[in-house]
């Protein structure tokens, strides 16, 4: 989040972000507010129209984007955007947004584009936070132990 915070503040860094994206695979995983800073609006506005904000976010910046939230939005320049269903509020819990970004990363690490490995990973996560039981709270390390 910090570093996400820092590239909407710094003209310098999304340039150097725009240039890394041209030959390197490169997610970004923000939340409303996040892409609402990136994109200099509000987020009333990336909420208005979820699918027109990740896509412009993902031009704006040449890489993959993850606009998490309900209906997770995965948009990359030259893809058609998708909308993940799977996932619930207990994603919002501090730290599922670092499992995210570990399984996206583990996905890239075994040769997956950026795009296919922001699909897959979105969707497993979405589907363990479906499948947790509904007694037993959800944390980011039960979260992460779970993909064992």
């Amino acid at each position: 989040a910090d570093a996400l915070n820092a590239l909407a503040q710094d003209a310098m860094l999304q340039d150097l972000l725009k240039q890394r994206g041209a030959h390197q695979p490169t997610v970004i995983t923000p939340h409303p507010l996040e892409a609402a800073r990136l994109l200099q609006t509000h987020t009333a506005e990336v909420q208005q129209d979820r699918l027109l904000a990740a896509q412009r976010l993902a031009r704006l910046l040449n890489c993959t984007v993850v606009l998490k939230g309900s209906g997770s939005v995965i948009a990359a320049p030259g893809q058609t955007p998708r909308i993940n269903t799977s996932g619930n509020g207990r994603l919002a819990i501090g730290g599922t947004g670092d499992v995210l970004a570990g399984l996206i990363g583990a996905r890239l690490a075994q040769g997956a584009s950026a795009f296919d490995a922001a699909l897959a990973a979105v969707a497993q996560h979405g589907q363990l936070a479906n499948d947790w039981p509904a007694h037993q709270p959800l944390t980011a390390s039960q979260l992460a132990r779970k993909l064992n």
